[in-house]
Formats: structure tokens, C-alpha cells, sequence
């Protein structure tokens, strides 16, 4: 019964990220904070906020200013890509840590929150990766330097709905739902527990109720968590690691401690995290310079690099890939891949894509890459990663999703795989042979039967893979721990059928 509901819920949950999988999560960030700065605006017209239009206005203005040519003189310095979504989101997001203001005095101290905040990125990274939120480092130093301070302002009733609503959006396309949620609920446990010690401490009754609502309406806690806490490049790789950061920022958010000179508030803890993650990932970004490129099947492009300097992924991880190019679309330049190759191929690294004839931009650019083209990837994450060797399972890979099962399958002898590879056609069947080589029983869903099959490999027919097809196909499905990746769609079609198996992970393409 629990496997079922399971499998309901991932089945919705792919049928919404294949609509959000239009956009980029950076994209996709831009837009609901977008969206909330106009909420804001509204609000503040009708006067249901205690900042002023002209202070929106002026303080957005400032920091978008401030940012923007901070970043561009350090880009063209550096001579790294331009990244423009990159400004606009930090100059957001500052927008509703920092107290607004249209006053000289508060504008300068506005103006040096967003050029230190913009600088951070580049002055306190390490290959490609931010140690520490940008936003947050901003609203420290501005309340250091007595220049301003960071009030929080977006931790107010009316301001709540729209938080949750579009941030919701942004963690259901980064997939960080249950990330935020576990901060979400330690932070309000620590400052209900904070609450009522103080109110003990002076004789107040303790309301349960009204506590709850202050912590979770009249506190910070949905943003900083939806929209800082998620941030990609300062969490760590894997979902453990995440979850413990949350909980650390979760303590030290709902606890402020007092050091003196300055009190660990919501930004100074989630610096500490950034810093606790820095310390737990072993992934930072990298440099990849092209060595071939090859058609493993008539619209699958298979892509090998060289890596420089060292690098440790896990069989079933991706990258996201950057890749520079003129008038980008909606979904950007910058794009999560599966890893082909095993580890044991470093420092060689094999991604592949699929060429579709109205492609985004990011697809036609990856296919004018030359030899030689040098890329960074901002890191290597994910938790697609098989049990051990001894646990059986079933793969099923829809089209290009076959990716991660390629890295996994060749990196260790599995005692009990099945894999099912649908596919559009028996000539789309990528890394067939790869996959029979590693020595896995492999059943392949095409419209038409293949002509040479290796060995390992048996035509399952040119039906549409259903729960009935499954079990004929995989009889002890109860007893295996099902992977399925591919597109959201084909993920969200493909889950009833999997109802019976012992357990159910998803990898979803999002759109590339």
C-alpha cells in the first residue's frame, strides 16, 4: 500500500517537472523572484507592508546596478561566461534580506552590500564553486559596516502565500523539497523551544499556537529556505549531506547565539552551512577540454572530455555543464548530464545528449563544439546510486535515460540486474552492447525487433511497457529496488506499472 502511494506521488511529481522542465532552475529562480518583487510592489501600493514603492524601487534599482556591473568588470577580468541571470538573482534576493531604502545615505550602504555580495562569487570560490551565498556575505557586510542592516522584511503575513507558492515552483524543479522542509521544521522546533524559555524565564504564558504562527509567518524561514538555503552551488552533492546542512542552519537560524560583536542570525548561519558544506563536498567544479565526439545512434551525440585536475564522482551522478553561446533561450546555458563513463575512466568523462530537430539553443551549441573547446561544469551531484552489488534491481531506461545505467552497470559486476531500454525505434537502442558486456540481462521495448542482438539481450516485443508487460517480463519485480530514468513524462507514464516493485527511484530528465 506504502509502494503505491509512493509511486502515485512520483508519478504527479513527473508530470509537474516535465511542465517546470521548460525552464532552467536559474531561470525558473529569476522568474518567481520576479514575480515576488512585483507581489511586493502591489503590497506596498496598498500600503499592507511597512517599506514604501519608492523604496522598492530605489533599492532594486541599486543593487540590480550595483551587481550587474560588479559582475561584468570581474567576468571580463577573468574572462569567464557571462552570466547575467546570475546578477539579476542576487540583486533579487537582497532585495528582501536588506532593509530598503531611498535615502544618500542608505543607498551607498545598499550599492556596497550588492558589489560585495557580486565580488564573493569570484574573490571566495574554488573552481567554479561559491563557498558562501553571495546574498548572505552582502547583508553581513552591510551590517558590519553599520552602513545598514538586514531586516528581513519578507517574513510577513501578507508576503507568506506568494513565498510559498513560487518557492514551491523553485524546490519542485531542483528537487530540494524534503531538503528545506526538514530545515523548515528545525527551525521552527528551536525557536518555538527559544520562544518558551524566554517567555518562562519572564512569567508569560506559553502559547503553543501563537508561537507556531509567529516562527512560520512573521520569520524569514520560507525564503531564506526556498530561495538561499537551496542554492545549488553551495549545497553539498549528496541528499545526507544536504539534509545535514539543513539542520545546522535550522538550529543556528532558530537559536541565534550572541557573540558580542555580531549575533548569528538567519544569514550569518546559513554562512556557517555553506561552510559546513564546503568542507563535505569532495566535488567542486572542473575544467573539460573536448577530446571526440561520436554518433552512437543517428540522433545521440556521445561527447568525451578530458578533465584537468583531479576529480571523484559516483556511478549514476551528474554534471552541470556550462556552455557559453550567443542569444541563449528561455532554459539558458547551463545544463545538467548524466555521466556515461565509469570512474575508472578518469581523467576521461563521457556525457551524451540528443539531437532533436528544434532543439534548444544549449543542444545546438554542444553540437558546434570542436576539438580542444575547453567547458567548466560546476560540479558533479546527485543521489541516483545503486545498493550494493549483492541487492537486486531492475533498471528501466526510457531513451536517452539510459545514461546513468551505462556508468553504473560498467563500473561493477552486479549479481542481479535487469535492465528494460524503451526506445523510439531498435536503431535509437543507445549502448546496447556496452550494457550486454557488463554482463546484466537486458530486455529491450521497440516498436520493430532489432536485427544482430548480442547475447545477453531479448526483444520484449513492440508493445507499450505497462504493469502487465513488467511482469512478464521481470516476474520477481516484489523483490527488486526499481531505478527509472528519463524524461518526466515517460517517468510519470511508466510509474503504475512499477506498484509492485520493493522500492522506486526516479532520475528525470528535465529538458536539455
Amino acid at each position: 500500500m506504502i509502494v503505491m502511494l509512493i509511486v502515485t506521488l512520483i508519478g504527479l511529481r513527473e508530470r509537474a517537472l516535465a511542465r517546470l522542465g521548460r525552464f532552467t532552475m536559474y531561470r525558473l529562480t529569476l522568474y518567481a523572484l520576479l514575480a515576488l518583487a512585483a507581489v511586493a510592489t502591489l503590497l506596498s501600493v496598498l500600503g499592507a507592508i511597512a517599506v514604501t514603492p519608492l523604496e522598492l524601487v530605489a533599492t532594486l534599482a541599486v543593487l540590480a546596478l550595483a551587481v550587474f556591473c560588479t559582475d561584468a568588470a570581474a567576468q571580463a577580468l577573468l574572462h569567464v561566461p557571462r552570466r547575467v541571470e546570475s546578477s539579476f538573482i542576487t540583486a533579487l534576493i537582497m532585495l528582501f534580506v536588506v532593509q530598503p531604502g531611498a535615502n544618500p545615505d542608505q543607498v551607498a550602504g545598499i550599492a556596497l552590500a550588492g558589489i560585495v555580495a557580486a565580488l564573493s562569487k569570484y574573490a571566495l570560490a574554488w573552481r567554479g564553486r561559491h563557498l558562501l551565498n553571495p546574498a548572505a556575505v552582502g547583508a553581513t557586510v552591510l551590517t558590519l559596516t553599520n552602513l545598514g542592516f538586514s531586516s528581513w522584511w519578507i517574513g510577513t503575513p501578507v508576503m507568506a502565500i506568494p513565498v510559498i507558492l513560487l518557492g514551491l515552483l523553485v524546490l519542485w524543479r531542483t528537487e530540494r523539497i524534503r531538503v528545506v522542509l526538514l530545515f523548515v521544521v528545525v527551525y521552527a522546533a528551536v525557536s518555538m523551544l527559544r520562544m518558551a524559555v524566554q517567555s518562562s524565564a519572564a512569567g508569560l504564558p506559553v502559547a503553543p499556537g501563537e508561537m507556531l504562527t509567529a516562527v512560520l509567518l512573521q520569520s524569514p524561514v520560507l525564503f531564506l529556505g526556498a530561495f538561499m538555503l537551496s542554492e545549488p552551488l553551495t549545497l553539498p552533492s549528496r541528499r545526507w549531506q544536504q539534509l545535514l546542512v539543513a539542520v545546522v542552519v535550522g538550529v543556528l537560524a532558530g537559536w541565534p547565539l550572541n557573540l558580542g560583536v555580531i549575533t548569528l542570525g538567519q544569514e550569518r548561519a546559513l554562512l556557517i552551512g555553506n561552510l559546513l558544506a564546503a568542507v563535505l563536498v569532495a566535488r567542486t567544479g572542473m575544467r573539460l577540454t573536448l577530446v571526440r565526439r561520436r554518433l552512437v545512434t543517428p540522433t545521440v551525440h556521445e561527447l568525451t572530455f578530458r578533465v584537468r585536475g583531479r576529480t571523484r564522482f559516483l556511478p549514476g551522478q551528474y554534471l552541470e555543464l556550462q556552455v557559453p553561446h550567443r542569444r541563449p533561450d528561455s532554459r539558458g546555458t547551463r545544463r545538467e548530464l548524466s555521466i556515461v563513463s565509469p570512474p575508472a575512466e578518469l581523467p576521461f568523462l563521457r556525457v551524451a545528449y540528443r539531437e532533436a530537430e528544434h532543439g534548444s539553443s544549449f543542444k545546438r551549441a554542444l553540437g558546434t563544439l570542436q576539438s580542444n573547446d575547453v567547458l567548466t561544469a560546476t560540479g558533479v551531484w546527485g543521489d541516483f546510486v545503486l545498493p550494493a552489488r549483492e541487492a537486486p534491481v531492475l533498471l528501466i531506461a526510457a531513451g536517452i535515460g539510459v545514461t546513468p545505467f551505462v556508468s553504473q552497470l560498467g563500473a561493477a559486476d552486479r549479481a542481479d540486474a535487469v535492465v528494460v531500454l524503451v526506445a523510439s525505434s531498435a536503431a535509437e537502442c543507445a549502448y546496447l552492447r556496452e550494457l550486454a558486456a557488463t554482463g546484466a540481462r537486458i530486455l529491450v521495448v521497440t516498436p520493430d525487433e532489432p536485427a544482430e542482438l548480442p547475447d545477453a539481450v531479448r526483444w520484449a516485443g513492440g508493445g507499450r511497457l505497462d504493469a502487465t508487460l513488467l511482469n512478464e517480463l521481470v516476474p520477481d519485480l516484489g523483490r527488486r529496488h526499481a531505478y527509472i530514468s528519463g524524461p518526466p513524462r515517460l517517468i510519470a507514464e511508466l510509474a503504475p506499472a512499477l506498484r509492485g516493485a520493493h522500492r522506486v527511484t526516479t532520475d528525470a530528465f528535465a529538458g536539455y
